[in-house]
Formats: structure tokens, sequence, C-alpha cells
């Protein structure tokens, strides 16, 4: 049972988790969009929301606690400069996440993940 279980583990290891999450994260906010299986995406949407949460207030304290989870600096620039102050409004639902069928190899459920505009 699944009772009070938050999060997936994407069959790998913690440090590969974190890592793999954080270089979705990195190429999301570069590139606005990405395709990926849907467990990564919907796992990649949580931390994603976070993010964008806490950039829109743009303070030192911000920029750490990103920095502490995507450690690169061009992408943090973005978040900061570019897609933060889209959705100074918003109180949340900053992405979208669409099923786009399966992958030929192995059949597995893929999806795209994109920032709403």
């Amino acid at each position: 049972m699944r009772h009070r279980v938050l999060k997936r583990k994407l069959n790998v290891d913690t440090s590969h988790r974190k890592a793999l999450l954080s270089n979705l994260a990195i190429s999301m906010i570069n590139n606005r969009k990405i395709n990926t299986t849907l467990p990564k995406a919907k796992e990649l949407q949580k931390h994603i929301e976070k993010m964008v949460t806490i950039a829109k207030e743009d303070n030192f304290q911000a920029r750490r606690q990103i920095f502490q989870y995507i450690q690169n600096k061009q992408a943090l620039q973005l978040l900061f400069k570019e897609i933060s102050p889209q959705y100074k409004e918003r109180n949340g639902g900053y992405t979208r996440i669409i099923k786009a069928g399966f992958r030929k190899g192995d059949s597995s459920p893929m999806a795209i993940i994109e920032f709403i505009k």
C-alpha cells in the first residue's frame, strides 16, 4: 500500500533521482517545454511549481534556495528575469502536462510538460 507516500522513486536511487529532476528542471526553464515520460513529468511539475512560487519574490534568499536545487546560473537568470514575472498575479498552476501517446521502443507513456502562457 502507498499510504502517505508522497513522491515517485522512478526506479533509481536518491542521488540519481535528484540529479535527474534537477537536469529536467534546467531543461524546462531553458526551453519552456520538454518531452519526457509521464511519471517524470508529474514529479517535475511539483518541483517547478514550487520554484516559480519562490522566484516570484526576487530577493537574495529566494535565489539561494533555488540555486541550491538547480545549480545553473543561466537557468537561474531566466527563471528570475523572464519566467517568474509572468506569473506575479497567478496563484499557482504555472505548468501543464499534455499526454503524448506511447514511446515506440518500450511503450512507456510519454508527456509534454510546458509553462502556461
